[in-house]
């Protein structure tokens, strides 16, 4: 289930980097193109079309986005994360052998 989320994801992204491309800031874009008086969409219509695509595909992107983590692939209860297993493998630092006396003072 995982994967398959994740795959909606990146499919979404896309969809999303491309709407976002077609659009122009500046209120041209694809409707620009679409100038002649008749045409089934007109000029504000294709417009509002892609900026209600924009926000519905970007607010699908964080509902996945969120809802992918309550499928991530977990480890068993027993198993334990590399940090705790890095803090039992540390050394004492009493344990730990000084350098002799006479090799600190000619470093000096």
């Amino acid at each position: 289930m995982y994967t398959f989320i994740i795959v909606i994801i990146f499919i979404v992204s896309a969809l999303l980097v491309l709407l976002v491309l077609v659009q122009n800031s500046k209120g041209g874009g694809l409707s620009s193109s679409f100038s002649s008086s008749n045409q089934v969409m007109g000029v504000r219509r294709t417009t509002d079309f892609l900026e209600k695509a924009t926000w519905v595909l970007a607010i699908g992107l964080v509902v996945l986005s969120i809802s992918s983590t309550a499928f991530l692939p977990r480890q068993g209860d027993q198993a334990k994360s590399k940090i705790e297993e890095q803090i039992q493998q540390v050394q004492d630092p009493s344990q730990v052998p000084n350098f002799p006396q006479a090799v600190r003072d000619s470093t000096k």
